[in-house]
C-alpha cells in the first residue's frame, strides 16, 4: 500500500484529503509544517509527499530536497498558480490548483505514483487506463507502452499514430468529445517522446478566466497590471524543453491567440508589460471537442493559428463507437472500484453486460466510470444488475426539460410538467452534455429556464465545471 505524507497547515483541508486518500487505499501521515514533518518523520521513506506550497516557516517545495528523489505534488491556490510554475521549475513533479475535486487529485496521486513504479500494481485504472504487473496493457499487450484500453480498429489506427508523431517535434491537435481521454492521448505523447524526461504541463483554457490567461500563459512583468507586484514566468515557459497541453483550445481569446501563434512561429515569448522577447523550445499539443476549422470561418479562431495546429490531427473516437472496447474498460473500471472496498467477488450480471454495450454513453469514459463506481457502491449482491448502472434510460428519448432532472420552465408550453430528479442519473454529466449541445442556439436565460435553474445558478454551474459561455450566438439575450 503507498504511505503518502500531508504537508498542509490548515486542518480541515489536511483533514479532508486524508479521508480521501484512505478511502482510495492509501496509508497517510500528516504535517502541519515543513519543519513538523521533518521532526516526526523519516521524509525519503514516502512514496509520494502533497504538500502545500505555502506553509508556516519553509515552504512547500523545501520538501523537494528533503525528500530526496520522493515525487512531491504542489498544492497552491489559484491566486498563486504562477507560483506553482517556479516550484515545477525547482524539481516538484506536478502540481494542483486549489480548490481540487476529488477525481482530480486521485487522478494526479495515482499517475504520479504509477510513474514513479518500475512495475505499475496489477488492475490499476486510471480514467480508462489499466496495466498489469508487466507495466503493459491487461487488455492489450501491443499498446502497453500507451497504456490505453481498447483494440478496436480504430483504436488500433490511433495506437499506430501515436507511435509514429510521438517521437517528432510537430504540433499535434487531439479531437474528440468531452470525456473521451484525450489528455490520456496527449500524455502518451508526452511519455513516447524524447521530452518524456522533461515537464508536461497540462493547462485548461475553458478553466481559467479570459482577464488572467494571457498573463497565465506567457508571464507578466513586474507592474504590468493591477495587482502584478513581482513579474512571473507563466506556464509556457515552465514546459520549455518540454510539452505543453492545452486543453478546449477553442476557448482561448483571440489576444492570446495571436501570442500563441509566435510561440509557434518564432520560437519565442514575450511576458505581458515587457519589450523583450525570450527563445522557448516546446512540444505544443492541443485538444478540443469543437470544430475549429467552422470557428475560424466565423472569425471565433484564428486561421492562421488553426492550421499550425492541424500539423498532425488525431480524433479520438466516442465510446459509443468503439463496440466492445466499452466492455474491457467497464471491467477495468470494476476492478479498480473493487480493489477500494477489498471485494473480489463482484461482476456484472448479463444484462448489465448487455447495457454497457448498447448505451449511447454521451459522458464517454467519465460517464462510465461514475456508473461502474455507483454501482460497485450500491451492489449487495455479487452480481451487478443493470438496474444499479443507471442507464437503462436512452438519451435520446428524453425532452430537454427531462434532460438535466431538475423542473424545467419552458416558455409557451402548454403541457408544462415538472419532472423529479432521478437519483441513477449524473446531473452534472447531462448539465454539461445540455449546455454544450444547445448552447449556440439559446441565450443563457433559455438555457436556465430549460434546465430549471436561475441564470445565476447556471452561472455558478458553468464556473465549476469549467463551460465557459460561447462567444456568440444565434439567439440574442433580451
Amino acid at each position: 500500500m503507498p504511505h503518502i505524507l500531508i504537508v498542509e497547515d490548515e486542518t480541515i483541508i489536511r483533514s479532508a484529503l486524508r479521508r480521501l486518500l484512505e478511502r482510495n487505499q492509501y496509508q497517510v501521515s500528516e504535517a502541519g509544517s515543513v519543519q513538523e514533518a521533518q521532526e516526526r518523520f523519516s521524509i525519503p521513506t514516502f512514496d509520494l509527499i502533497v504538500s502545500d506550497l505555502r506553509l508556516p516557516g519553509a515552504p512547500g517545495t523545501e520538501l523537494i530536497k528533503l525528500g530526496q528523489g520522493t515525487p512531491v505534488l504542489i498544492m497552491t491556490s489559484y491566486a498563486s498558480l504562477r507560483s506553482a510554475v517556479d516550484s515545477m521549475k525547482m524539481g516538484a513533479v506536478d502540481y494542483i490548483a486549489k480548490p481540487f475535486d476529488h477525481d482530480e487529485m486521485l487522478q494526479a496521486v495515482a499517475r504520479i505514483l504509477r510513474d514513479r513504479q518500475s512495475a505499475p500494481a496489477a488492475g490499476e485504472v486510471i480514467a480508462g487506463k489499466t496495466a498489469n504487473g508487466n507495466g503493459k496493457s491487461a487488455t492489450d499487450n501491443s499498446n502497453g507502452e500507451i497504456g490505453i484500453i481498447g483494440s478496436c480498429p480504430p483504436m488500433q489506427d490511433l495506437y499506430g499514430k501515436i507511435r509514429k508523431v510521438a517521437p517528432t517535434d510537430s504540433n499535434v491537435l487531439i479531437q474528440g468529445e468531452s470525456g473521451t481521454g484525450k489528455e490520456l492521448v496527449a500524455r502518451a505523447l508526452h511519455n513516447l517522446s524524447k521530452r518524456a524526461k522533461a515537464p508536461m504541463i497540462s493547462v485548461n483554457c475553458a478553466a481559467i478566466p479570459e482577464s488572467l490567461i494571457e498573463s497565465e500563459l506567457f508571464g507578466h512583468e513586474k507592474g504590468a497590471f493591477t495587482g502584478a507586484s513581482a513579474g512571473r514566468a507563466g506556464l509556457v515557459e515552465a514546459a520549455d524543453g518540454g510539452t505543453l497541453f492545452l486543453d478546449e483550445i477553442g476557448e482561448l481569446p483571440l489576444e492570446a491567440q495571436a501570442r500563441l501563434l509566435r510561440v509557434l512561429q518564432e520560437g519565442e515569448i514575450r511576458r505581458v508589460g515587457s519589450v523583450q522577447s525570450q527563445k522557448v523550445d516546446v512540444r505544443l499539443i492541443a485538444a478540443t471537442h469543437r470544430d475549429l476549422k467552422s470557428l475560424a470561418k466565423i472569425g471565433q479562431f484564428r486561421e492562421d493559428l488553426y492550421y499550425r495546429l492541424h500539423v498532425i490531427a488525431l480524433k479520438l473516437p466516442a465510446l459509443r463507437e468503439r463496440g466492445a472496447d466499452v466492455n474491457e474498460i467497464a471491467n477495468a473500471f470494476l476492478a479498480r472500484q473493487s480493489a477500494r472496498i477489498n471485494r473480489t467477488d463482484l461482476k456484472f450480471a448479463a444484462d448489465a453486460e448487455q447495457a454497457i454495450r448498447h448505451y449511447s454513453w454521451p459522458g464517454n469514459v467519465r460517464e462510465l466510470e461514475n456508473a461502474v463506481e455507483r454501482a460497485v457502491i450500491l451492489s449487495e449482491s455479487p452480481e451487478i444488475s443493470a438496474d444499479l448502472l443507471g442507464i437503462d434510460i436512452e438519451l435520446g428519448d428524453l425532452e430537454d426539460d427531462e434532460f438535466i432532472g431538475l423542473p424545467a420552465q419552458p416558455a409557451g408550453n402548454a403541457s408544462n410538467s415538472s419532472h423529479e430528479p432521478t437519483e441513477d442519473l449524473s446531473l452534472e454529466d447531462y448539465f454539461q452534455h445540455f449546455v454544450l449541445e444547445h448552447q449556440d442556439h439559446m441565450t443563457e436565460t433559455e438555457l436556465a429556464r430549460k434546465l430549471g435553474v436561475s441564470r445565476k445558478c447556471l452561472w455558478e454551474r458553468r464556473q465549476r465545471l469549467g463551460i465557459p459561455r460561447r462567444k456568440t450566438g444565434v439567439a440574442s439575450e433580451s
